[in-house]
């Protein structure tokens, strides 16, 4: 059996897995795929809670400013989302409510994309305003978002379509 029939529409599955074995599989495929993630994220947040303690951040500009104030807290908050899968899990283990878990994960993590995407555009206007002026910074920025965007959602949003 080839990783193809995971996506198979009329069982959902893999053809010999019950309901129970397949929200298993999904949780661990979606907690697998936060893996890949979360690092990421955290990075970026780990640099994002260190700028403001060098020298060159007090030249930033205003709109900097403003970007570096965005980077932080959707980072944060993408991070939380990122985590709140696990958190559910362990937090409600073993009350029988693994599909609910993985269905509001799924959306989180969908947010948490967003939420991260936007932190990355935000970090390319705080690095380019610094460098050079603000449109510049904000068409990079828009460049690299459209760059993400394209990949993580219009691509996937576009296969979904032509599989509905």
């Amino acid at each position: 059996m080839t990783d193809d029939k995971d996506d198979d529409k009329t069982t959902g599955g893999q053809d010999d897995e019950d309901a129970k074995e397949r929200r298993d599989r999904e949780l661990i495929e979606l907690l697998n795929e936060l893996r890949v993630a979360l690092p990421g994220v955290q990075v970026l947040f780990a640099f994002l809670l260190t700028l403001p303690f060098t020298q060159s951040f007090g030249k930033l500009p205003g709109l900097g400013e403003t970007a570096y104030i965005v980077a932080l807290l959707s980072a944060a908050m993408a991070t939380a989302l990122f985590i709140m899968p696990t958190s559910m899990h362990r937090l409600t283990f073993r009350e029988g409510n693994k599909e609910q878990i993985l269905f509001t994960s799924n959306r989180a993590a969908i947010a948490g994309l967003g939420l991260l995407l936007m932190s990355i555009a935000a970090v390319v206007v705080v690095v380019f305003s610094a460098l050079f002026n603000n449109t510049i910074a904000l068409l990079v920025a828009a460049a690299v978002a459209a760059w993400f965007a394209w990949f993580w959602y219009v691509i996937p949003l576009r296969m979904k379509a032509k599989n509905d």
